[in-house]
């Protein structure tokens, strides 16, 4: 059993920076594949970043986001840069035992989401 606590969201202006972090609970953080997905009101929940192991972005987030992991302190991360309104959404942090890919299906645990705002 994984837990997940998503931190590190809030209201930025557009063009502004967060780091999101996802602490997890459990002795065997190495081996999840750790991911980032979002959910905008009316829309489906996308693939943002993953430590899949590799880091791997969607096209959309490439040169503005960056993943990152620390083993040693259960936590990954997502430094999101030069935001935009359009990147308003709830950010979710999901863990996948081995492997992990960009389909939400195949994350076996997830967060409870962390809202990220960004004003115009």
């Amino acid at each position: 059993q994984v837990q997940l606590v998503e931190s590190g969201g809030g209201l930025v202006q557009a063009g502004g920076s967060l780091r999101l972090s996802c602490a997890a609970s459990g002795r065997t953080f190495s081996s999840y594949a750790m991911g980032w997905f979002r959910q905008a009101p009316g829309k489906e929940r996308e693939f943002v970043a993953g430590s899949i192991p590799s880091t791997y972005y969607a096209d959309s987030f490439k040169g503005r986001f960056t993943v990152s992991r620390d083993n040693a302190k259960n936590t990954v991360y997502l430094q999101m840069n030069s935001l935009k309104p359009e990147d308003t959404a709830v950010y979710y942090c999901a863990a996948a035992w081995g492997w992990g890919t960009i389909k939400s299906t195949e994350y076996e645990y997830w967060g409870q989401g962390t809202q990220v705002t960004v004003s115009s």
